[in-house]
């Protein structure tokens, strides 16, 4: 098998007295769409988070193809960009959608702002929103604010094609939207896959149905901060597992313990 492109290994993580990774191995490969399961508080956005480079695990170590991560990711530069779209899109208010989209070019490139309209209008109909530049957040519905995140993990600065992002992280990108709207955001990640400019590799953190088996081809269950089963999507209907079981079908019965 090739060298992963992303290898975690023994990676803990404590948060006061609850220590929600507990010496997690983890490896994404060239061309994977990894999904990552299991109930909540169990981990999953906080193994985002270190993948990304916005969290320093308490022990444990991170290849970036095949290079050791040393910090986060501001004390050094990823062989490999790395993008992230977070649960609630985390657009700026005060700024337009282009000036969103375009915000780490406007801020850190010396592109013109022509040239970095020109870019942001392209990813922005790359996502199904060509033309809403000029709008605010609050002008969008949650499936185009999500969208528009999707634009933003993927601009890139022509100038440096090594920081075009290579893996995109997804931490439940289709919470709180309708059937629909989930539906639209789903197929889009799948999209960006096979589109110039886009991105095909990534780890996606989920908890609706529609999304684990549309969105992923491998599962990792995460539970008490350990990694417990891993398989192919279509794995989930037919495994025995305990915790897949009742994850599954949403039984209050099993081994997972109900809060509350």
């Amino acid at each position: 098998m090739t060298e992963p492109i992303i290898e975690l290994k023994g990676i803990s993580k404590t948060f006061g007295n609850n220590k929600v990774l507990d010496n997690v191995d983890l490896t994404i490969y060239q061309g994977d769409a990894l999904g990552i399961i299991g109930p909540s508080g169990t981990g999953k956005s906080t193994i985002l988070r270190v993948i990304a480079g916005l969290t320093a695990p308490d022990s444990g170590e991170i290849y970036i193809q095949g290079v050791r991560r040393q910090g986060l990711i501001e004390d050094g530069t990823d062989a490999i960009g790395i993008g992230m779209v977070f649960q609630q899109a985390a657009l700026f208010d005060s700024l337009t959608v282009e000036e969103n989209v375009g915000f780490l070019l406007y801020q850190h490139s010396k592109l013109s702002k022509r040239r970095i309209r020109d870019l942001v209008n392209h990813r922005l109909e790359m996502v199904g929103l060509g033309g809403i530049g000029d709008r605010y957040p609050s002008e969008l519905s949650g499936g185009m604010r999500k969208r528009v995140s999707f634009a933003r993990a993927i601009m890139s600065n022509p100038d440096r094609p090594q920081d075009s992002a290579e893996v995109l992280l997804y931490d439940e990108p289709t919470a709180g939207l309708d059937p629909i709207a989930s539906t639209v955001i789903e197929d889009l990640i799948r999209e960006l896959g096979s589109v110039p400019g886009g991105c095909g590799n990534y780890a996606i953190v989920t908890h609706q149905d529609s999304t684990i088996r549309r969105t992923a081809d491998k599962l990792v269950f995460l539970y008490q901060g350990k990694v417990q089963w891993q398989g192919n999507v279509n794995e989930i209907d037919t495994t025995d597992h305990p915790l897949i079981r009742q994850f599954i079908s949403g039984s209050i019965k099993g081994p997972i313990q109900v809060v509350g």
